[in-house]
C-alpha cells in the first residue's frame, strides 16, 4: 500500500473551475462482502456518490455487490484483475490484468461501464499509462491519502483528510484488501475504521462547504 511518485500525466485531482468546492470519494480493493455493504449504507444515508476501484477476481466472486454499487448510483472502475505491481508485469500480463478486469466488471453488471483505472499501490509507468489509454480508460491517482488501510484509528483518518483536502481533491479510501493480504485479514479487522471514519467525514466535509460529487465526465 506504499504511495509512490506519479508521472505528471496521471490525474491526481480536478481543477475546481466552477467554484463548487467539489471533492471526490474513491474506494479501492473491493468489493468485499463484509466491508462494501457497510460503506454503501453510509453513502446512502448521506446521499453522496463515490467511485469503487474494484479487483476483477472479487467482481467475479461478488457480482451482487457490483450490481448494488451501480444500482445505488455509484461508479465502478478498474483496479486490475489480481492487484499486482504492474511495473513488474510483462506486456502480455499487463494487458491481461487491465482488459480482463474490465470484462469481469461488465459480466458482473452489464450496466457498468468502467471509465477509470487505478494502478495497484499507485505505481505508474509509461507502459501502464499506455495500456490504460489503449483500453479506453483514464488513469486516476489521488491527492488525499489518510492511509486508512493501516488502521491508524478513526480520528486519525478523519483528521488526515480534513487537514489535506482542497477543492477538486480525490480522496483515497479502501473497502477491501488485495488478494495477497487475505491471510492477514479477518472479518473483524477489515475496514471497520474506514466505515466509521466515513460516517464522520462526510458531514464534516459538508460543514466546511465541500460538495461530494461523482467523477467528472471528461468526454
Amino acid at each position: 500500500m506504499t504511495e509512490h511518485s506519479t508521472p505528471s500525466t496521471v490525474r491526481c485531482d480536478y481543477a475546481d473551475v466552477s467554484g463548487s468546492r467539489a471533492v471526490y470519494l474513491t474506494f479501492d480493493d473491493g468489493p468485499n462482502p463484509f466491508c462494501t455493504p457497510e460503506v454503501l449504507d453510509v453513502l446512502a444515508q448521506h446521499r453522496v456518490p463515490a467511485t469503487f476501484f474494484v479487483i476483477g477476481t472479487y467482481a467475479i466472486e461478488h457480482p451482487d455487490l457490483i450490481r448494488r454499487v451501480i444500482a445505488e448510483g455509484h461508479e465502478v472502475a478498474n483496479h486490475t484483475m489480481t492487484h499486482p505491481d504492474l511495473s513488474r508485469c510483462g506486456p502480455a500480463e499487463l494487458q491481461d490484468e487491465v482488459l480482463t478486469a474490465s470484462e469481469a466488471i461488465r459480466l458482473a453488471c452489464p450496466k457498468a461501464s468502467p471509465r477509470h483505472m487505478r494502478a495497484p499501490y499507485g505505481i505508474w509507468t509509461q507502459q501502464v499509462l499506455a495500456m490504460t489509454a489503449s483500453a479506453g480508460l483514464t488513469a486516476l491517482h489521488w491527492s488525499v491519502d489518510p492511509r486508512d488501510w493501516s488502521r491508524p484509528g478513526v480520528d486519525t483518518i478523519v483528521n488526515s483528510v480534513l487537514a489535506n483536502v482542497r477543492p477538486g481533491a480525490i480522496v483515497l479510501l479502501h473497502d477491501g484488501y488485495p488478494p495477497d493480504e487475505e491471510r492477514l485479514c479477518t472479518d473483524t479487522t477489515l475496514r471497520d475504521q474506514t466505515t466509521k471514519a466515513l460516517a464522520s467525514l462526510i458531514p464534516a466535509l459538508q460543514r466546511r462547504g465541500f460538495v461530494i460529487r461523482p467523477l467528472p465526465q471528461l468526454h
